[in-house]
Parts: C-alpha cells; sequence; structure tokens
C-alpha cells in the first residue's frame, strides 16, 4: 500500500471530482427513466418514497419548498400516473401523499439503471482500485454518520 502525506483539502478536491463523475452518471440514468421526470419530481418520489406515506406539508417541508409549489409538484406526479393523494377522513384539508404502482417501478427502473451505469464505470477499474474504494465508501459513510451527516441505517 502506498502511504502519502496528502492534506485533507487534496483529497477533498479528489473527492468532490469523483462526486462531479458520480452525479454525470446518474443524470444519464434520469434521462433514461420513462416517463420523464424532472429533478425536483424524482426528489418528491423519493422523499415520499422514504416515508411510506406523506402529508402535502410535510413533503413540502422535506423539500424545503412552499405548500402551493409542492401540490403542483404533486398535480404533475399524479397526472403522470406517479403519486396518489387521498383527503384525510378526519380532516379534510389533509392530504395524504403515496406512491402508485408506477411510480414504485420508476424508481425501481432508476435503480437498475443507475447500478448499470455504475457497474459500467467500475469494470474499467482494476480489481485492487474497485476494493479500495470500496474500503474508501465504507469509511466515508462511517465517518459521515459520526459526524451526524447521515444516519446509520445503509441501503
Amino acid at each position: 500500500m502506498r502511504h502519502t502525506n496528502h492534506q485533507p483539502a487534496d483529497i477533498a478536491a479528489a473527492v468532490e471530482a469523483a462526486a462531479e463523475a458520480l452525479v454525470i452518471v446518474w443524470g444519464r440514468s434520469s434521462e433514461r427513466l420513462h416517463p420523464k421526470v424532472s429533478p425536483s419530481q424524482l426528489r418528491a418520489l423519493l422523499v415520499v418514497e422514504q416515508h411510506g406515506a406523506l402529508t402535502l406539508g410535510g413533503l413540502a417541508e422535506e423539500l424545503g419548498a412552499i405548500p402551493s409549489s409542492a401540490s403542483r409538484l404533486c398535480d404533475r406526479l399524479q397526472a403522470a400516473g406517479l403519486l396518489a393523494r387521498t383527503t384525510g377522513s378526519t380532516d379534510r384539508r389533509e392530504v395524504s401523499l403515496r406512491l402508485t404502482k408506477d411510480g414504485q417501478r420508476l424508481l425501481e427502473e432508476l435503480r437498475l439503471t443507475r447500478r448499470e451505469e455504475l457497474a459500467r464505470v467500475l469494470e474499467a477499474m482494476n480489481p485492487q482500485a474497485r476494493e479500495a474504494l470500496l474500503a474508501g465508501l465504507d469509511a466515508f459513510r462511517v465517518a459521515a454518520v459520526r459526524a451526524g451527516l447521515r444516519s446509520g441505517e445503509t441501503g
């Protein structure tokens, strides 16, 4: 193993460059989705999926958006058949959101496509570099949890 004296700022720049490449790979995956969804729509779907079911107000809070903007976003997702809204039985002003089967399928397709794109890049690396990357990413995840920047759950 090669020991070097890289400074944290140098390593941060290298991580940033790798993250930019990852964003490009992930972007390609999103471009292949059918139906096409915008980055904000995709983020909304992922938030709803993470919570299982969520109120419109909860989604707006998670997205850092005002409720009317979140509602318009949900209008488009509902029209595309990706999101379902139900009115609360006790409070008709409360709107609950959940993914439809098509919404779930879209996110599964996204993850499969991302993994395929990532595998193409990883196949271009030598086995030792892949192992080093895996160890480094795991250590990074653990450090992020310790720093309180991420939950301890994996997935």
